[in-house]
């Protein structure tokens, strides 16, 4: 009988053994599954992170491509003024008709879009839209603002505003600006 209970506390060592074990392995399968909850949460975050980083990034790109740069003005005749143009680096093609221009002075406002006034410098004539890499020239009728200091406003479709003060003189072939 003696024999028979040393058998027994052995068995009950070893069952101890194996519990500790059996334990320690659910805990490590527990251990997995909150990791790999928490890494698709971080793997959904990083995601929605990207997508907000990229609609800001058009959102910013459609802001500033297209833009009319004013690189020069000079008085034409009567109340003309015309004002040499080109589109910012990396822009996206632009209609003449989606280019609208605001000159304000003193006595009021004079506006119109560069539909129909807008010439290519490389002798092409008139042009229906704005390339990248082209120079142009628009003629804008100054009415109003004909003889006072003006601040020219153009913007291009959804893109940034530019603007420009015009000194305008009296006489024609002066510089503007």
């Amino acid at each position: 009988m003696v024999k028979n209970m040393k058998n027994e506390m052995k068995n009950e060592n070893r069952d101890d053994l194996g519990a500790i074990g059996i334990g320690a392995m659910i805990v490590f399968i527990a251990l997995i599954l909150v990791a790999a909850v928490a890494s698709a949460v971080i793997i959904q975050t990083a995601e929605k992170l990207q997508q907000n980083a990229q609609e800001a990034g058009e959102g910013t790109k459609d802001a500033i491509s297209s833009k009319v740069m004013i690189v020069n003005a000079v008085r034409g005749g009567a109340n003309d003024v015309d004002v040499t143009v080109e589109l910012a680096p990396g822009s996206d093609d632009v209609t003449a008709a989606s280019i609208q221009w605001v000159a304000v002075c003193a006595s009021g406002t004079d506006q119109d879009t560069f539909n129909g006034n807008l010439n290519n410098l490389d002798g092409g004539g008139a042009a229906a839209s704005m390339l990248s890499d082209e120079v142009y020239v628009a003629t804008l009728d100054l009415g109003t603002c004909s003889g006072e200091e003006t601040t020219l406003y153009i913007q291009s479709a959804s893109a940034g505003m530019t603007y420009e003060v015009l000194n305008l003189p009296a006489s024609a072939g002066e510089l503007v600006i």
